[in-house]
Formats: C-alpha cells, structure tokens, sequence
C-alpha cells in the first residue's frame, strides 16, 4: 500500500568534485560501476555507483537505483585515500563509506536518516541490464495514442495514454488505477511497468485500455501528496467521463481495474452513481485501512524472521501513532504528538542518547507529516461503505502470498460487502503462488519484486480478459 519515503527516494543530488592526493593511477584502479543491495527488511534494493576520473586527476560518482528506474543521480563529494572512499549524498543527508578489499568488492556501510545498513559492493563487468522478458517492444497491432483530460472538480489536466484494439469496433474499455505512492501511468516500480503489460495484452485481445499519470506525475497536472483516496477517484471519475465520449468504445462498457489502494479508488467511483460496466480488484482492501497496516506489518515481520514479542510491541506503538493521526487534523500539531509519543516509547527502553536520536530520523523519515492527510483518510476509511454500493458484475483477484494485502480476509471482506448491498455478481480468487503485484514469487516479501522477472503472471492476463469478454450478451453491450 503506501509506500514509505525509503532510503534511495529519487532526488537530484550535488555534485563537488574534489582532488585528493592520489595519483591518477590510483583512483583509475576504482573507476568504473560498482553494484550492491541495500537490504532493509522487507525491502531490498540495487544500487549501483558510477565511479569516472574527469580533469585527470578529480574522482565524481553518480548512482543508479535500477529497481526504481532511476539512473545518473549526482553523488558528491568523493574522496578516496588508495584505501577508503567516501561518498557523500548531501542533498539526502547521506553517505557511503567503503573499504577497498581488492579489485572486484568494497566493503562498506550506508548512512541515512539515522539508520546504518550494510552495503558491500562488486565491480561490474558489464552495464546491468533488468530483464524483463514480458516488457511488450513495437510495433504494436493497435493503435496507440497519447490523451489527456480534465478533472474539472480542480481543474487539473491528467495525461494518459490509450490503446485501441484493431478493427471497426466500438470496444469495451478498460481504465487502469494504480496503487498507492505517486506513479506514472505504467505504474512503474521495482523495474517493472505492470500496467504496460495489462494494456498491451488486453488491447491485443480486443478491449481498449486508458492508463495514466498520476496527479502531478509525468505530464499529469495537481500535488498528490495533498490528495486523499476520495480525492484520486475524482481523477478516475474525470477519466470515465472522458471515454464516455469516444465512438470507439462502447457506451455502456466502461469498467475499471484498480490495483492495492487503486482497488479502493475503483470502489469509491463504482458507488458513485456513474454506470460503471465493471470493477477488477487486483490486490485491492477490503477491510479497514489500519488493519491492512496492521496485518502487512505482522506478515512481512514474520516472513523477515522477527520474533512475536517485537512485532506486537512495534504494532502497538503504531496504533497510538495512528490513534494521534487520526484525531489531530492539524498535520503540524500530529506531528508534534507523534513525536512525543514516540519519545515516551523509547524512553521505556533506556535507549542511550544517540540510540534514541537514531530511532527519532528513522520516525521522520518513515512517517512524514506531508503524508497525514492521505494516512489519515486510509486509517479511517472501511471500503465496505464503498462497496456496499456498487452495482456492476465485481472481479477480486488476490495473490495467495501477498503480504500487503493479504488475500483471505480481503477477498472474504469484498464478497460480503458486496452481498450485503443486494449485488451477487461477484467473483473472487485467491491466486496460488502470486504476490502483491501478482508475480509467481517464493517469499511473497516485497524484497523479491525487483529481482523477479516476471512482471505480470500470465494467468492472471488471461483471467481478466476471459471475465470481461464473457461479461457480454449477443445484441448487448454488458
């Protein structure tokens, strides 16, 4: 769900080149891209640094985090003795320090936000290259074209790109909602583009497909950190309105696929009053945002191998923080109480100065007040009242070794807010072997996305085309 400001957020960095005393020969032996993981729990990530010698003698560095496809970050400044080297990260507060072990590995350690993790580098022989064998290559059998449209509830434009199957047509469409966290209309992460893979395959297969930016994504307009669920269905709802209008598609066939809190989305539009044709849940809630965070939180623990004892006292600690959250609208004085709380909860622990003011940047860090009002809004939220009010047939796919939005109570929730307002066309699944972002997985822990190659499971394609083909009637559109 949310995605928590880690470590590598994309930021554009400084750059101070600086000489040290080395001979150019010396600091040539270190030049070159140098790959490691920064391993912090649930969530492992690649990075590479890019070591180059410029004006002869002068070392710069750039970094790579290839999982969140970000490449060429400005790193300064370097300094290295022929032994250790240093890199700075200051516009992130951060640093790398390593020790030459010989011409293939540093050992090292990375700094940031108070938290020290382990990051041991190897040399690269050649430029790393994800593979991502379902990542669909033009030419393309449909048509393809960029389009934006207006939210007129805040006048903001929303970019998107959509796909129409060949032939006369009008086709059924279907428009893409992405999870949580600012992302582009491929919903892009980890190296992967889930939402390209969608489109290609279900446009291939004769339903047409809108995806977009995000709000203040891309070439989309608006602040997402200032928007709740509620206030990104209004985007979904602006894209419906939209399709409504194109001949190629099918008046009465506008259906919606939401993934994790896109699901949410999907079901708020759905309650809306709009003739909505059709919702496909992949991954999406169906229970109570905080006990999405509460149960996410215990799963990915004991599937990292923590104890029982520390995952209840940490759960406990954050439901007084959820608590403050919750009940403080004023996001500045939330933060204020939240920081309170948590320095009662450390004090309980006789932490030492430094251990305590270490634990305070890992809460900030993790727990950003610009973040509130969207937490506050999930917190809260039961999609059950959301649910309770569509009308259209409903698809719930979940993964059987999600641990974000674990599939059995979330699909159990669905189904019967579904029932209980009166609407018995619903079909759900619990998936075996698939994770949150349906990929055939071993751990199902979010550590596995990137290294993955798999995007999107096969089956899982087939799946949603088949149900939305055989939603439809001779002589009927849905």
């Amino acid at each position: 769900m949310k995605k928590s400001i880690f470590l590598l957020s994309v930021l554009i960095l400084y750059s101070v080149n600086q000489a040290m005393s080395q001979t150019p020969a010396e600091k040539k032996s270190v030049t070159g891209s140098w790959m490691g993981k920064i391993n912090a729990g649930a969530v492992t990530l690649r990075v590479v640094f890019n070591l180059l010698l410029v004006d002869k003698d002068s070392l710069v560095a750039t970094l790579d985090s290839p999982d969140q496809g970000a490449k060429n970050i400005k790193l300064g400044p370097v300094t290295f003795d022929g032994k250790a080297i240093k890199i700075s990260a200051g516009a992130l507060l951060a640093e790398y320090n390593g020790t030459i072990k010989n011409d293939t590995l540093i050992e090292g350690k990375w700094t940031q936000a108070g938290n020290t993790l382990d990051l041991n580098l190897t040399r690269l022989r050649a430029a790393l290259i994800l593979n991502r064998p379902q990542e669909p290559k033009p030419p393309f059998p449909y048509s393809s074209e960029d389009v934006t449209f207006l939210n007129p509830k805040i006048n903001i434009k929303l970019a998107g790109t959509l796909t129409v199957p060949e032939g006369e047509g009008p086709f059924p469409v279907v428009i893409l909602i992405t999870g949580s966290g600012a992302q582009n209309r491929n919903e892009e992460l980890m190296g992967h583009k889930p939402f390209l893979v969608i489109a290609d395959y279900l446009t291939r297969n004769g339903i047409a497909v809108l995806r977009y930016d995000d709000r203040g994504v891309g070439k989309s307009e608006g602040n997402y950190s200032e928007a709740t669920s509620a206030d990104l269905a209004t985007d979904a709802e602006a894209a419906f309105d939209f399709l409504k209008n194109d001949k190629r598609i099918k008046g009465a066939s506008v259906g919606l696929a939401g993934h994790s809190e896109g699901g949410l989305i999907a079901a708020i539009v759905g309650a809306s009053g709009r003739k909505v044709a059709f919702i496909i849940s992949l991954a999406g809630p169906g229970i109570n945002g905080e006990e999405i965070i509460n149960t996410q939180n215990r799963e990915i623990s004991i599937a990292s191998g923590l104890g029982s004892k520390e995952i209840d006292e940490a759960i406990s600690v954050n439901s007084k923080l959820f608590d403050i959250i919750k009940k403080e609208p004023d996001n500045k004085l939330a933060a204020e109480k939240v920081n309170e709380i948590y320095k009662t909860e450390l004090a309980k622990k006789k932490l030492s100065a430094e251990e305590t003011e270490q634990a305070m940047k890992q809460l900030n860090a993790n727990l950003n007040p610009l973040a509130f009002t969207w937490l506050r809004f999930f917190l809260s939220t039961d999609p059950a009242m959301y649910w309770k009010k569509v009308r259209c047939p409903v698809l719930a796919l979940n993964g059987e070794k999600d641990l974000q939005v674990a599939a059995e109570v979330n699909l159990r929730a669905i189904d019967k807010a579904l029932r209980s307002g009166g609407n018995n066309q619903v079909t759900t699944m619990k998936l075996p072997g698939l994770n949150h972002l349906f990929q055939h997985c071993t751990t199902g822990l979010p550590a596995e996305y990137g290294e993955i190659e798999e995007t999107f499971s096969p089956e899982v394609l087939k799946i949603m085309a088949d149900w939305i083909h055989g939603l439809q009637t001779p002589g009927q559109a849905f």
